[in-house]
């Protein structure tokens, strides 16, 4: 009764080959495989006769927490190796990892990737001795470099795997599963009888699992009779494992897979056909890409590049050419620029912006473009049916571009589709057009159709969240509360496009809560203005007037007005903040009976802030333009007059003429009142102005007039015309030859030089 652990590097052709070894010279009665144990009962459906890569996909959601986790296998997976060739020599087959969803797997989205980070100090060390620049180029050296050395490429292996363990504590969720493995081994051991038992697991567990196998029992002092339980789901959890199609880009370390080998697609041949043939392949592989893309490679660069790589080899020490050898040989004939960066293969990670050309298609030739399938007989997910059924039903199944009337409840309905599948990342069609925002007053849509790659591994994924395509949106949707990505405020109008109208709800208690904690103005003005917008404008989705948006508004306004009476900083116009302000004005206006903050208590409020001397310049400015927009009385005169100095002047302006432009065009009501304007007073305080002190103001002048449309501007010329008793075209005054900056500064150069010119007494005789 033995167990022999077999340490392995998940997707290496060199470990698949000594498993496939293992199992012909052991004859094992159990080979027990580091995978989720829940799909136990389901290795038929594993081993139907799929095209790989495929990969198990494990979902979990419950109300702590929602997880996904992926476990990817190859043809050379050692991990498949051990399931197809176990099978074929009759032995017993068990996955005996814990199921993806368990605690132990948290923060991680990959069974196999086993937090290298942990001994990153001991392949640091293993470079340095055998002079190698990372850990992939350490790993080729090492074991997929050719041998016929089986038994040697073993020691080794247990070797490498004892240095990088080395008496590292590991974490708290490997403890957990190498204690739930060894309970595998244990159990396999005493059903075994005489025959071995072959255990095959990630190589950083394999010492750990063969100490606790040889202690006789679990760490913690449970039970060890018969196969240890699957764990089961919390109640009230929703979860399960389907097969997805996988590809050789999301294998590709290149691509930035943690725990995957670099250049699948060469590996894939190495598999198939031995070293030499990879090698070949991939000279005719770069030259037939570099060609396509009209790079110029010619025989003798191939020749070239082919009697490089064979000297490197032999240099190496290399029966055949390795992985290396044959990049280091390309490069060394292909590229000819000097490189401000590391070849690729010389660390770990993906491609950094500004890689040369032709390195990047050799590292693209490497991967390969391979994408699995599954066999036919493999049972998708409801969601899978659902959808196709529906996309059959609204007549969507063919991907044809479409344009969509909004206000057709057909087309509506396929709208709503078509955005749940977006929310779900299932690729296929793409809005190019459409409404933006809850106010918008677009009522069609056009989508087009885009590359569909991955489509049906996105369908078994999304399956992940629901039976139906509007639950599985609507969940999908709910869980990105609170998470990175769009704001409260697109991620309820995604909810209204998508028609989940129960999540519509959700969203709207979680904006009204987030609302009231916010503390930046930016994203409180977006919220603000998308449920305002809903509220007041939507004629298609049906939330127009929704009590379910009437705490949202009242929320933001008091929260606004609150953190805009606070705010101290520097100086400068900032439109998230003025966009707020617009959103108070708005619900002032239309909205006055939603809301528990009354037009009297805002411009209480926005008096304070126009008053206040640390506040930002276009804040002060929006406060009072607030104030003028509600029509509650203001010196208008006092309050441009109290604006500052030049520089400042701009900026205040440009807040007022955000809330209120329509104070500068506006004449008064009478002769009096007219006198006290804004605009007299304007023109009064620019003409005081040196001519220093206008070149200071002009450039926040100029951005605060860049407020009115063309109309209005010639409005405000006209008006500064008539005031000087003058005649002209105030649409003339408008057009200039250049800049007027440029203008007024060649003007203010004029005018220094002559001054200096008749302080010195040279000026010219006339």
């Amino acid at each position: 009764m033995t167990a022999e652990f077999l340490g392995v590097r998940h997707h290496s052709p060199a470990c698949a080959r000594l498993v496939a070894h293992a199992i012909e010279t052991l004859r094992p009665a159990y080979v027990l495989v580091e995978g989720p144990a829940d799909m136990n009962d389901r290795l038929d459906e594993l081993l139907l006769g799929h095209r790989l890569p495929i990969a198990v996909f494990s979902h979990h959601r419950d109300d702590r927490r929602a997880a996904t986790s992926w476990t990817p296998l190859c043809e050379y997976s050692p991990e498949w190796v051990a399931l197809t060739a176990g099978r074929a020599a009759g032995a017993e087959l068990r996955f005996i990892d814990l199921p993806a969803w368990h605690p132990a797997f948290e923060e991680r989205t990959n069974r196999y990737a086993d937090a290298e980070a942990r001994y990153t100090e001991a392949t640091g060390r293993l470079c340095e001795r055998f002079a190698v620049d990372s850990v992939d180029a350490l790993w080729d050296e090492l074991f997929e470099a050719p041998t016929p050395d089986l038994a040697g490429l073993a020691e080794r292996l247990d070797t490498y795997f004892d240095v990088v363990r080395g008496d590292t504590e590991a974490a708290p969720g490997d403890r957990a599963r190498e204690d739930y493995m060894a309970a595998w081994v244990r159990a396999a051991l005493a059903e075994a009888g005489e025959r071995p038992v072959l255990v095959v697991t990630g190589g950083f567990h394999r010492p750990a699992l063969r100490t606790l196998v040889a202690s006789g029992g679990p760490a913690d002092g449970s039970p060890t009779d018969g196969w240890p339980a699957v764990p089961v789901p919390p109640e009230g959890a929703v979860g399960g494992s389907f097969l997805v199609p996988y590809s050789f880009r999301q294998l590709d370390a290149f691509v930035g897979y943690q725990s995957g080998m670099p250049s699948p697609g060469y590996y894939q041949r190495v598999w198939e056909d031995g070293h030499q043939a990879a090698a070949d392949g991939l000279f005719r592989s770069v030259a037939e890409r570099l060609r396509a893309r009209r790079h110029p490679v010619s025989t003798a660069d191939l020749i070239a590049a082919r009697g490089l790589t064979a000297g490197l080899a032999t240099l190496r020490g290399h029966a055949a050419p390795s992985r290396l050898d044959v990049l280091d040989g390309l490069a060394g004939t292909l590229v000819n620029d000097d490189l401000d960066q590391p070849l690729p293969w010389a660390r770990r990670g993906p491609l950094t912006p500004g890689t040369h050309p032709v390195v990047v298609e050799l590292v693209r030739a490497c991967g390969g473009d391979r994408v699995g399938a599954l066999h036919p007989d493999t049972p998708l997910p409801p969601l899978v049916h659902d959808v196709a059924a529906r996309l059959a039903g609204l007549g969507l199944a063919d991907g044809r571009p479409l344009t969509l009337r909004l206000t057709d409840p057909a087309d509506l309905e396929r709208s709503r589709v078509l955005h749940r599948l977006r929310v779900l990342g299932v690729p296929g069609l793409v809005r190019t057009e459409g409404p933006t925002h809850g106010a918008d007053p677009v009522l069609t849509e056009r989508w087009e159709p885009a590359p569909a790659a991955g489509r049906e591994a996105a369908l078994i994924e999304a399956g992940g969240y629901g039976a139906s395509l509007a639950e599985a949106a609507t969940a999908a949707l709910g869980l990105r509360l609170g998470a990175d990505g769009p704001g409260p405020a697109g991620l309820l109008f995604d909810a209204v496009l998508c028609g989940a109208t129960g999540l519509a709800e959700q969203v709207v208690a979680a904006l009204a809560a987030g609302v009231r904690s916010e503390r930046e103005l930016g994203p409180l003005g977006e919220a603000l203005g998308a449920a305002l917008g809903l509220w007041r404008h939507d004629r298609v989705y049906g939330v127009a007037r929704s009590p379910l948006l009437a705490e949202v508004i009242d929320g933001a306004v008091g929260r606004v007005l609150w953190l805009a009476e606070g705010l101290h900083g520097p100086a400068g116009p900032q439109l998230d903040r003025l966009r707020a302000l617009v959103g108070v004005r708005d619900a002032l206006l239309h909205a006055e009976e939603l809301l528990t903050v009354t037009r009297e208590t805002a411009g209480r409020v926005c008096g304070r802030i126009s008053e206040d001397g640390r506040a930002p310049d276009d804040l002060r400015g929006a406060a009072f333009g607030l104030r003028c927009a509600l029509g509650q009385a203001a010196d208008r005169a006092a309050a441009v007059r109290a604006a500052g100095a030049p520089e400042r002047l701009g900026d205040w302006l440009g807040g007022l003429f955000v809330l209120a432009r329509g104070e500068l065009t506006a004449p008064g009501a009478s002769p009096e009142a007219d006198a006290e304007a804004l605009l007299p007073v304007l023109d009064g305080l620019v003409s005081a102005m040196t001519d220093r002190e206008f070149l200071v103001a002009l450039p926040s002048l100029r951005q605060a007039f860049a407020w009115f449309p063309p109309r209005e501007r010639e409005q405000v010329a006209r008006s500064l015309i008539e005031r000087r008793g003058l005649r002209g075209s105030a649409r003339s005054l408008l057009r200039t030859t250049a800049d007027p900056l440029l203008i007024a500064r060649a003007q203010h150069l004029e005018d220094s030089v002559r001054h200096r010119i008749d302080r010195h007494g040279l000026r010219a005789a006339r």
